[in-house]
């Protein structure tokens, strides 16, 4: 597996945490040091917590699990998109819908309502409502669109949640930890480490430090999605083969 290195995360500035008089003490173990009021990140623990996370997500994503990403803040949430679209795995940029996943057969309603209106749509049914009737049907499914549309393809609860920033994304956290989800988390130096299962100690204000710790998450899920291809491909003849025989 393509691991990351201490380079990769010192050039995209993975190592800067808040000001001390924001920290909090339960980061202790992951600082490296003080410099001008600012709390240093030690690197050289992340570089392994990243590769340590990386290996599980690769695991998950190898066995036909989803993982759902999470990122609501303005630096980390195109980036977010980008890079779950790119593995093809569901993604919350815009507001937690609270109750996503501890009430996820609501939330599924909703996302069936969306496909109902294309439905609709398409076959004319929509036809004979007036003007504004249709903007209103409309706006209706851009508004679910933009808060739902990137989670369509998630039928079941996910198997793992990736969060960008702990402390904004604390409901989506406590969710996840009451129904026994693991959750891998970029953590920084003002954040609470203790409700998540994989730690990854970093700066998760810089687009840069995100991204960083994304390609490498990112490609070891990719890498057990290919894997996963493989072996499927290598079994469908041997199950051939097996049909015949019992023929």
């Amino acid at each position: 597996m393509a691991r990351t290195s201490f380079e990769t995360l010192l050039e995209a500035g993975c190592h800067f945490g808040h000001l001390k008089r924001k920290w909090n003490p339960a980061m202790a173990p992951y600082i490296f040091k003080e410099m001008n009021g600012i709390h240093i990140i030690d690197l050289h623990k992340t570089v392994g917590m990243v590769n340590n996370a990386a290996e599980a997500l690769k695991n998950i994503a190898k066995s036909g699990k989803k993982v759902l990403f999470v990122a609501t803040k303005k630096q980390a949430k195109d980036i977010v998109a980008e890079k779950a679209q790119s593995i093809n795995m569901p993604y919350v940029i815009e507001r937690w819908p609270g109750g996503m996943l501890t009430n996820f057969p609501t939330i599924r309603k909703a996302v069936k309502k969306m496909s109902t209106i294309d439905k609709l749509i398409a076959d004319g049914t929509y036809s004979n409502l007036s003007k504004r009737e249709l903007l209103q049907v409309t706006r209706q499914r851009a508004k679910l669109e933009k808060n739902l549309g990137s989670i369509s393809d998630l039928t079941r609860l996910p198997s793992a949640l990736f969060v960008v920033d702990v402390m904004k994304e604390h409901i989506a956290v406590a969710e996840a930890n009451r129904l026994g989800i693991p959750v891998f988390g970029i953590v920084d130096t003002n954040s609470n480490p203790d409700n998540i299962d994989f730690v990854i100690p970093a700066n998760d204000d810089a687009s840069s430090s995100v991204e960083a710790i994304l390609n490498a998450v990112c490609g070891a899920i990719n890498e057990g999605l290919e894997e996963r291809k493989a072996e499927k491909a290598e079994e469908a003849p041997a199950k051939k083969e097996e049909v015949k025989a019992e023929a």
